[in-house]
């Protein structure tokens, strides 16, 4: 049986970790490295790093992935302003293990079929950001969650596995930092529309609503906001995941070594 993921999703806004409230607020909580070293002792799968700022700057970007790439015993993703191949390239060869795309990928979507065919499926994440209306339908936004663009999220998951990316990592704008867990009729959606992994990240607030992501389709939960406010939390994510019958790989990254400071 394949295994499903948790993945801790650190946001990086100025330089410093920080907590979103629904795409607007948001509050300081660390340093990166110092983040990234918690979440590789706490029995993560993977972790996502995204630079928030309004306007990224891919080469600090490149750098802070250089800084904490030593410190992740476990696949690095990174995004956040990456809109040339050359961006791409340049993030991998810091130490990323998968790029992130998000407006980049909606306004340009030949860069999808481009980074997939050069550097391989599987580094390629495709991130949506998707807010839901009264009237119950949903609809992608970009530049931060800024920006309306008319797609329906299934539509463009679509495109984005036809054009070679290897995952889908879906955000629910309406959920972020609102602590009422995922967007559960979001993801079913969109994970019975691809074939591809997707991701499920927006609303946790209990480490209780980690598994229903998973029970509604995705293949991993990720999580920013609570991970950092509780002592082991992903350990007692995988635990509560475990629980509700879900596959999952216990203990490896919490028997790594200590990184250094």
């Amino acid at each position: 049986m394949l295994k499903k993921r948790l993945i801790p999703v650190v946001l990086v806004k100025q330089g410093l970790v920080v907590q979103s409230i629904g795409f607007r607020r948001y509050l300081p909580v660390g340093r990166p490295k110092i983040t990234v070293e918690f979440f590789n002792r706490w029995d993560c799968d993977e972790i996502v790093l995204l630079a928030i700022d309004r306007e990224p700057d891919l080469a600090r970007l490149a750098g802070l992935t250089a800084h904490v790439s030593g410190a992740a015993f476990v696949p690095l993703t990174v995004g956040g302003g990456v809109r040339r191949i050359e961006d791409f390239q340049e993030l991998l060869r810091a130490g990323a293990d998968k790029v992130s795309l998000n407006t980049a990928a909606f306004r340009d979507p030949e860069l999808i079929t481009r980074a997939a065919e050069a550097f391989g499926n599987q580094e390629v994440v495709v991130s949506i950001d998707a807010r839901r209306h009264a009237d119950g339908r949903y609809e992608v936004f970009v530049g931060g969650g800024r920006e309306a663009t008319g797609a329906d999220p299934r539509d463009f998951a679509r495109e984005a596995e036809r054009r070679g990316a290897g995952e889908i990592l879906l955000n629910a704008i309406d959920r972020d930092g609102g602590k009422q867990g995922y967007d559960l009729e979001l993801v079913r959606r969109v994970a019975t529309a691809v074939s591809i992994p997707v991701i499920a990240l927006g609303g946790v607030g209990r480490i209780e609503h980690v598994p229903e992501a998973i029970g509604a389709g995705a293949a991993a939960a990720a999580a920013s906001n609570i991970f950092h406010h509780i002592e082991h939390s992903t350990i007692l994510a995988k635990q509560a995941m475990h629980k509700a019958g879900i596959a999952v790989r216990r203990g490896g990254t919490s028997a790594c070594a200590t990184p250094g400071g």
